[in-house]
């Protein structure tokens, strides 16, 4: 219970304040407003409504054929609900940074008229919490003259820029359901190599930008015996928890934020988000400032540890598509990779298996599929590791280059890789 309970209204009601034809930001993965979704759909007179929003965990029911023309997603960075819908024509993607994703709210060039959030209960002076995703919701919330919110009381109470006031909000549906989890990845061999190679790139001391997935999850397991490391991410999952109540990560050191965990949000485990819940040193901010690059660069031994779908021979890295199928987004990669790479003893790392499709196809390739989109420029990209070593390739040339990708390429494919490096001119 809490002050202002009375309010409370069905989400049926909740979201019959929206209207056809507006914009509406959603707030999206473990803090996804599934049931102001799932009433919205049900409403049969409306139209023309467009979705802004990141990836959304859980359902996602207004994507659905038969809703085309009534609801229009448009993706920021996207997930499996939403390829095949962008992919068929039925719902749109913008490719930006995500660090510029608040700024095109806050500035009107996507001008909001509704935010639907999953928030925290009111504390006691009257603010809930914007809790596991901070990221572009923050400026959601600040500019959209309509607040439509889920108040859930399992949603964590987050510190940082995550105060919402209960007043701002114009209606609200309760309710105690469980979030979205994300259990740790199981760890392959190839992950498990890969994960060698990146922990061995860490050093005593180092901050770290790491997100969700097999080869975070596999890294986060090999780095207790390091000391003293510090966070600074756009997203964590269960291993940084769990490194922290190892004593490895203490954040002593960070020129940016000391003693404090900075992160936009968080996806994993209900431990993650027991974890996170009224935690002082843990700070959620807004994805324009934990991804801002020239404050990355400020801390010392910043690491970047992202990943990949594609990279060719002279180090242009795909990791937003299947070609011109849109796969994520462009994320934050290209924040923390350009951070990380001006940071003093900063390290930007790419890591990706060398194969995909049970090692049928090569993912260092001569050239990128038609419409793959470069998330990391050539001339950005510096540390790329897969299962069979570590390059460095800032400050080679083109030929050099090619051959140290070829160098922790499969075996299968190396000699085709070499072939097409000779037929471009670059081998000697």
């Amino acid at each position: 219970m809490f002050a202002g309970i009375e309010r409370a209204v069905t989400a049926a009601a909740a979201v019959e304040r929206l209207q056809s034809g507006m914009n509406v930001f959603v707030q999206g993965a473990a803090a996804t407003p599934t049931p102001l979704l799932e009433a919205l759909v049900q409403r049969s007179d409306i139209r023309d409504l467009r979705l802004y929003h990141l990836h959304l965990e859980g359902p996602v029911p207004f994507a659905a054929p038969e809703h085309c023309g009534r609801f229009r997603s448009t993706s920021l960075f996207t997930g499996p609900a939403l390829r095949t819908p962008i992919a068929e024509g039925r719902a749109d993607f913008i490719p930006v940074f995500l660090s510029d994703v608040p700024g095109l709210f806050t500035s009107g060039l996507i001008r909001l008229d509704a935010a639907l959030v999953q928030l925290s209960p009111p504390d006691r002076h009257g603010y809930c919490s914007l809790g596991t995703s901070v990221d572009a919701a923050r400026a959601a919330v600040d500019v959209a003259p309509l607040i439509i919110a889920e108040i859930n009381c399992r949603m964590p109470r987050t510190h940082g820029h995550s105060a919402v006031p209960l007043e701002r909000v114009a209606a609200f549906v309760c309710t105690d359901r469980a979030l979205p989890e994300r259990a740790p990845c199981e760890e392959s061999e190839v992950d498990a190599r890969i994960a060698d190679f990146v922990s061995d790139l860490v050093e005593d001391r180092a901050c770290l930008q790491l997100g969700i997935g097999s080869i975070p999850d596999a890294v986060a397991r090999r780095l207790t015996h390091k000391s003293d490391l510090g966070i600074h991410t756009e997203m964590f999952s269960d291993g940084v928890m769990e490194l922290t109540r190892a004593g490895v990560v203490t954040n002593r050191f960070k020129s940016i934020h000391p003693g404090r965990t900075v992160t936009s949000f968080v996806l994993g485990s209900r431990k993650l988000y027991d974890f996170v819940d009224d935690n002082p040193l843990v700070e959620f901010h807004p994805c324009d400032r934990t991804n801002d690059t020239s404050l990355i660069r400020k801390i010392e031994r910043m690491v970047a540890i992202n990943s990949a779908l594609q990279i060719d021979l002279t180090g242009q890295v795909c990791a937003d598509s299947l070609g011109h199928r849109i796969y994520s987004g462009i994320g934050g990669q290209m924040d923390f990779i350009r951070g990380a790479a001006v940071s003093r003893g900063g390290k930007p790392i790419i890591a990706l298996p060398s194969t995909a499709a049970n090692g049928t196809i090569s993912r260092i390739v001569p050239e990128l599929n038609p419409g793959a989109g470069v998330v990391t420029t050539r001339g950005h990209v510096h540390w790329v590791v897969t299962e069979f070593g570590a390059v460095n390739l800032h400050g080679l040339d083109l030929r050099q280059r090619g051959e140290a990708l070829i160098s922790i390429a499969h075996p299968d494919f190396r000699a085709e890789l070499r072939q097409s490096l000779r037929n471009l001119k670059r081998f000697v």
